[in-house]
């Protein structure tokens, strides 16, 4: 019978069927077979909502909402331009630095390509870029940011670990602490490689003005204060992850739809409705698919899968090797949530297993997701810009390459050199 279920559910899954009923459905097949009650995935989910730090995610998704429905793009591209653009390769570092911004508080790169790759793609190629490196650069562009705080992902990581009682625990903050040195180093190779590769092109410079400077500080005077305000209180510990989520929604709702009165008022409910129909499918997801873990931790399905694998091997930096293959390829083909609920009750106790840290290992998975965006064939950023752009999926696919391998070589340093993740923490 339990046979019979799992061909079924299989094939709900092929046909396209909805991932938490997949999940939900896997769930009380094991629990049935197993003979336990399944009054445990209500618990489950219950365990889910109680706890506090999910705040953070519905408030942080507002946010992002409305700032990507403002003219936020705008004055992000026209501050980083004033202050950025006199540097060799000033616009590609322009690109890199505000779309990192853009995504981090938006969550969502696919926004970030349609609101700030509109606005660099012309940009770059007036600035004397070649189209080709342009097109690549907004693309890969689109995923930065995705290791600094407050990301979403990010905060579904720190959400899903802590209810697995780790032996060696830690806090949202030290996972937004510890993806600072990985995303600066990502910022950092990509511009070497932009101006390593523009190096004979003729490209335009804009030397510093003051006047243009401080009318572009002028300009973008309200949103200036909230990373400062935000991160600054996550970082330093002055706010829970909760509280400063409720700091940022409250001050974007002020500046965006009363100051600059950008976002309509009565465009409000539609923005709350989708912000929260995405928030509400996550953790419909994320709900069966920790009750689901319980089932595996119940089978010892993760011990299993250790045993198994450590048959083939026995080195942890190996096992990263593997980790990084099978997360770029899932990354490629899965949405970042849905990997993340998937997979993160799988490999955490895997890589404790083998020495690895949670927080690191975070760092790791996310920055390989960052990767899997724009990875072909089928990269959510390479569809989104080939529409955007009125492209063939074919060119963004030889534009994007180059970019890739800075990428996978940081990815290299970021999975082998813990110390660069874990560099301002004490997890001794």
């Amino acid at each position: 019978m339990g046979t019979l279920g799992s061909l079924l559910i299989g094939a709900l899954a092929f046909i396209g069927m909805p991932l938490f009923v997949v999940i939900l459905s896997a769930a009380m097949l094991g629990f049935w077979v197993s003979e336990i009650p399944l009054t445990v995935i209500p618990i489950e989910v219950y365990r889910l909502v109680d706890t506090p730090l999910l705040l953070a995610l519905p408030l942080f998704t507002f946010s992002g909402y409305i700032l990507a429905e403002s003219k936020l793009s705008t004055r992000l591209v026209k501050v980083t331009s004033a202050f950025l653009g006199w540097m060799p390769g000033g616009l590609a570092v322009v690109a890199y630095v505000t779309c990192a911004f853009f995504t981090a508080f938006t969550g969502a790169s696919g926004v970030t390509i349609v609101a700030v790759g509109a606005l660099l793609l012309p940009a770059l190629v007036e600035g004397g870029y070649r189209e080709r490196f342009s097109l690549g650069l907004v693309t890969t562009s689109g995923s930065l940011g995705l290791l600094l705080a407050p990301s979403l992902p990010l905060i579904l990581y720190g959400v899903i670990v802590q209810q697995m009682d780790l032996p060696n625990p830690f806090t949202i903050q030290e996972l937004f602490i510890a993806g600072i040195l990985p995303a600066l180093l990502m910022v950092v190779l990509l511009t070497i490689y932009s101006v390593w590769t523009s190096r004979h092109d003729n490209l335009q410079s804009e030397p510093f003005d003051k006047k243009v400077a401080w009318q572009a500080l002028v300009e973008m005077k309200w949103e200036i204060p909230l990373p400062i305000i935000v991160l600054g209180g996550i970082y330093s510990g002055f706010f829970a992850v909760s509280e400063a989520a409720a700091v940022t929604a409250f001050y974007v709702l002020l500046v965006e739809v009363f100051i600059h009165r950008e976002v309509p008022f009565s465009e409000l409910p539609r923005i709350v409705r989708e912000a929260m129909v995405m928030v509400g499918g996550i953790l419909l997801i994320l709900g069966v698919s920790l009750a689901f873990t319980n089932f595996l931790v119940d089978a010892e399905v993760p011990q299993a899968l250790f045993e198994w694998i450590s048959t083939f091997i026995a080195s942890k930096w190996t096992f990263l090797i593997l980790l990084n293959l099978i997360l770029l390829a899932l990354g490629a083909i899965l949405d970042i949530f849905s990997a993340l609920v998937i997979m993160i009750p799988l490999i955490v106790p895997l890589a404790l297993r083998f020495g690895v840290d949670p927080v690191h290992l975070g760092i790791i998975f996310l920055a390989n997701m960052q990767i899997g965006y724009f990875t072909p064939p089928i990269g959510m950023n390479l569809f989104i810009a080939s529409y955007r752009f009125k492209k063939p999926i074919a060119e963004l696919y030889q534009a994007t390459i180059p970019f890739m391998f800075v990428l996978l070589f940081a990815l290299v340093i970021i999975t082998y050199v813990p110390e660069l993740s874990l560099f301002f923490l004490d997890r001794g």
